[in-house]
Order: structure tokens, then sequence, then C-alpha cells
């Protein structure tokens, strides 16, 4: 199993780790020390040597940091978090609805009277930084770029991962890596720079086409890389990691090892090219430094590894199928076994089991989720030995969950009624399917961002007075991170979709205490076609689905649904038919036949 269900962490643990910080802190002349959830490479994903706010305040999740005060300790979540936290951290640590509460507002209201706040320069980027000390200007509080005291408090912190790095074939990049570095080695040129810094290990990954296994459920690596204009690429690296990727990557990558990235970066011809939202402080510092011109700028893999090229679309929609078959062949035994006679531990180790019959699963892209009544409305709830739970009539499975093969990441949910479901919950996973069908028929202008459009898969909910605390949707990468920028179906998100990218459409509901609704699949954006009448000038996007798995008719309100969504999900469940269909063995062939009759 890639999967465990083990309890990572306990709350009881903070209380004197806490102390011991604190410790730390006075020791240090410190007023205050900030524990993020990051690692030196900045991605949403850290190795165990890096799960600093998880040793220290139990709290598990994806996002987040604690800011550690001599009297206060706030851990600062965002709206997916904020009923697992409740359950993860022990009352000496206070709960932060971010980003509602900034780290600024907060640090003025518990530090009235100015103080000095320390971080790690390696575990924050220039833009968060920035935005909190430009905030802090006139309050007396300084931020104070120091060691990580954490760091010196855990006894027994895992060593750093040194997983081998493998080429990632030619036949899954589409495109080799020598042609990837020359078109992004022109466009630096362009913009008068001499070199740019990557410290995101994706952006490594994808750049070089190369793959690793530094962070589970990831197939990263970490490292560093500098691309010059002249289309040499340094890239850091450590060298157990190394194996046999010299002879892949030729003669232009330059091999070096990571404990000199500093002191060559410092040597670098300017201007060089630096994203602020992604490079750690420590990058920034040492180039200023070294008087080196900076310009900011975005990741230069970034916009280019979410355009998919055709040859990585296709692997994705083949893996989707193969995903698809898994999915299947799970909800068709789940069917047959009656309530209260599961536990959502056998659900997550059976998908595990469908998955890996393919022979083609890499890993799984993230931790399961299978949580049933109560436990769906946590949102990233992550089952163990001591929350698993019976699946009982009356009762919804919140089915989370993807795999990671060489072709293709994957990411699909599935709400499933367990038995017979009261008429509420039914009315809201209707209006969550709206909104998920409602944003999958969308056509939308060109230059439109994700925050143009979100608003559609939420509206069904809306007009009921209700909402959901995640993003519509993120990106997603092929045998890559399961969550990719920059592209986002998010408030937030100013990127203007292309051609290529790929994101999920996950609407969903929660109700505290009750239960938990959410319908994923993914899609991926393409240049729609002419229609009749249609604005000739203006250029149309429009999604094209990947994901093919049956959405339980059971948990529907038919009468809710108008003419357009019903054609709309009896065509797509004539697509899951067909695509999914031939593959399956006979009893799965038969539930699905059944299982995709139209509404």
């Amino acid at each position: 199993m890639f999967q465990s269900f083990e309890v990572t962490a306990r709350p009881e643990q903070g209380p004197p780790r806490l102390a011991d910080l604190r410790a730390e802190m006075q020791k240090a002349g410190l007023d205050g020390f900030l524990v993020p959830r990051a690692d030196a490479h900045q991605g949403e994903y850290v190795a165990p040597h890096d799960e600093r706010l998880a040793w220290l305040t139990g709290f598990t999740g994806s996002a987040g940091f604690c800011a550690v005060l001599a009297k206060n300790a706030g851990v600062f979540i965002d709206g997916r978090y904020r009923t697992q936290v409740k359950a993860q951290v022990a009352d000496v640590f206070t709960p932060v609805p971010w980003p509602e509460t900034s780290l600024a507002d907060w640090l003025k209201d518990t530090l009235p009277d100015a103080g000095k706040v320390g971080f790690d320069p390696w575990l924050h980027t220039v833009n968060q930084i920035k935005q909190s000390t430009e905030a802090l200007v006139g309050s007396g509080i300084a931020l104070f770029p120091c060691e990580n005291l954490v760091d010196r408090i855990w006894p027994d912190q895992p060593a750093p991962p040194m997983n081998p790095v493998k080429p990632q074939p030619l036949e899954y990049a589409g495109e080799r890596h020598g042609d990837k570095i020359a078109r992004l080695a022109a466009s630096l040129k362009d913009k008068g720079c001499k070199a740019a810094v990557i410290t995101l290990p994706d952006s490594i990954m994808w750049l070089l086409n190369i793959r690793g296994s530094d962070i589970p459920r990831n197939p990263v690596a970490h490292g560093f890389a500098v691309l010059h204009e002249d289309t040499r690429v340094d890239f850091f690296v450590h060298e157990d990691k190394r194996g046999n990727i010299a002879d892949h990557l030729g003669p232009a990558v330059r091999l070096m090892d990571p404990d000199r990235f500093l002191a060559h970066i410092a040597t670098l011809d300017g201007p060089v090219l630096l994203d602020a939202g992604s490079a750690p402080v420590a990058v920034e510092q040492t180039l200023q430094n070294a008087k080196i011109d900076i310009v900011p700028g975005d990741d230069p893999c970034a916009l280019p590894k979410a355009r998919k090229n055709a040859t990585e679309i296709a692997g994705s929609a083949e893996a989707h199928l193969r995903d698809a078959v898994a999915m299947v062949e799970l909800l068709a035994w789940l069917d047959a076994q009656p309530p209260g006679t599961l536990r959502e531990t056998d659900v997550v180790t059976r998908l595990e089991q469908a998955r890996r019959a393919s022979n083609a699963l890499q890993d799984i892209s993230f931790e399961t989720i299978a949580g049933t009544g109560a436990n769906g409305a946590i949102m990233h709830y992550r089952v163990t030995t001591e929350t698993d739970s019976v699946l009982k009539d009356g009762n919804f499975l919140v089915l989370d969950s993807g795999g990671q093969y060489l072709d293709g990441t994957t990411d699909i949910t599935r709400t499933i009624p367990i038995g017979t479901v009261e008429e509420e919950p039914r009315r809201c996973f209707t209006r969550v399917l709206q909104g998920m069908i409602a944003m999958s028929r969308l056509r939308w202008p060109k230059g439109l961002a994700g925050r143009d459009i979100e608003a559609v898969g939420r509206l069904p909910l809306w007009q009921a007075g209700q909402d959901f605390d995640h993003g519509l949707g993120h990106g997603v990468g092929v045998y890559l991170s399961v969550h990719e920028g920059p592209q986002r179906l998010s408030r937030v998100s100013h990127v203007p979709l292309e051609p290529g990218m790929i994101l999920s459409n996950e609407p969903g509901y929660y109700r505290e205490g009750a239960f938990g609704i959410r319908i994923e699949n993914l899609l991926v954006v393409e240049t729609a076609p002419d229609m009749p009448g249609a604005d000739t000038h203006r250029k149309m996007l429009h999604w094209q689905t990947l994901t093919y798995v049956p959405i339980d008719r059971r948990a529907i309100i038919a009468e809710m649904l108008s003419e357009a969504e019903r054609d709309w999900l009896n065509s797509y469940h004539r697509s899951v038919a067909e695509k999914v269909g031939p593959r399956l063995g006979k009893s799965a062939k038969t539930w699905l036949d059944a299982a995709t009759a139209p509404i």
C-alpha cells in the first residue's frame, strides 16, 4: 500500500514542543518565530524532513503556518482546514482564519509593544516577507531572518530525501528538453535577462524531462536550477540522486552540488530573472548582497508547463481511462456491500488495489480522502486507525483520490450515497451537480482568467444561500504535481486560461458535523468551434472532459434538473459507457450499464 492509516501527529505532543521552541526564542533574543508549511523549494508538498508545522502543532494540512510568540501561538489556516484544525491541535494553539486575518494584523494585535519576529529565509518567499514587512511599517515589529529554531529542538528529524532521479521518456513528454531549454532561453533573452533562477521542483522536472521521488505522491526531486540565455543550465542536485541522468541531460546541463548554489548565483551576470512568488528570501538576499540586478518575473517554466502539448493531453486522456476502470471496479464492488459492513479504510485499500491491477500505477497522487458522515465535511480528511468510521445507512461517502501514471496524473471525486439518504442532503448534492454541469458546459471568451468564470460553478448553491470555502478548481500536471499553478478556477486567479491547460472542476458543499459533498472531473481547455451567428472576431474557449466515471444518480433529485442539465448528464453517462465499458470485466460492465442509464 502507498497509503497508510497511522496517526502522524497528536495534539498532546504540541505543548511540550511549543515550550521548547519558546526557550530557543528566548536564547536567540526573539519575541516570535514563524513556522510555515514549506521547504526551501516552496512547493505545496514537503518531505518528512520538512514537516515542521505538523511536528510542532499537529496540524497536517497542506497550507498554513504558525506564528509563535511568548504567550500566543496562532495557527493560520484557510477555509479548507477550519474543521480539521480543531481536531489536530492542542488548546495552546489558536486557529486563525487566513487570509481574512493577515499575519501583520495578527502581530499588531498580539504584540502591541513591538518586537523582533524571526523567520528562516529559506522557508518564506520574497513576496510573503515583503508584504508582511510593508504592512508592519510603523508598528515597531520587525521580521528578522535567522536559523531555523524548530530544527534545533527536533531530535529525530528525518534526513533529507536522497532518492534517484530518472529520465522522463520523450514518448510521454512530447518535447525534447533541449528544445524546451532553447525556447525558454530565447524568451529570457527577449526580456533582457542573462539568467533565471528556478527553485520550484516541478518546473525543473518539466524543463529537463526528469522525474524523482523526494516528496511522497509527487514525482519530483529536490534541487535548484539556473537557466542561462545561451541555453546552458546549471542543475544543483545531490550527487547521490544523479544516477544516469548525465547521459540523458547532455553537456549543456551542468550538474552541481546544492551546497554550491548560493555561492554560484552570487557570481552570475545580471540581470537575473527571479520569481518573487516562489523564490525564497535567501536567494534574493544572496543576489542583492552580490549587487546583481534582479528582474522580477514569473517562473519561466510555469506557463509553458501549464500549456500541455498534444502528447501530454493524449497521455492524460489515456491515464484517465485507465484510472476510470479502477474507479468503476471499486464502485461496483462498493455497491454490492450492505450498509454497515465496511469502514473507510476498506474503501481506500480496495481502491488502491484496483488501481494497482493495471501494473501502471507509480503512486497515488495524494492521500485518498474517504470520509463518511461527519468526516465528509472535513475537506482534506485523511482516515487513520483512530478516525476510521463505518459506512452507515443514510450517509454520504466523499471519495476523493487519484493516481500517478507515467502518462498522466488523475484526480477524481465522487460522492456516494450509502443506503437511503434523506432529501435535504440530496438537494444539496443536486445543487453541487448543477454547478459542476454549468462549468462543464461553459463557453467563454479567450483572455478570461479563473476568477472571471469561477462563480458559474457556485451559482446553484448561491441561489439557495449556500457556498463552499475552497476554490472551484486547480491546475493539474502530467505525471507531476496534482496541484499545479499558475492556472486555477479561483476568485484570486488572474492568469488567463489557455488551450492545453488541465484543471479540476470540483464544487462542493459541507455541513460540519453532518455530511460533505464534492463532485470532481478534470477538464482540458480547448479552442471552441465556431457557432452559427457568433461574433467572428471573438475567439471562444471551452472544456474537453478527461474524467469518465459515473455520477451516482441515486443522490440526485431529478426534478431539480433543467432539460439542458439532464441532457448533459445523460450524454456524459453515454460517453462513460462507450469509453470505459469495453475495458471492464463482465460484472463491472453490467454494473456500469445500470449506473449510466438515462435519468
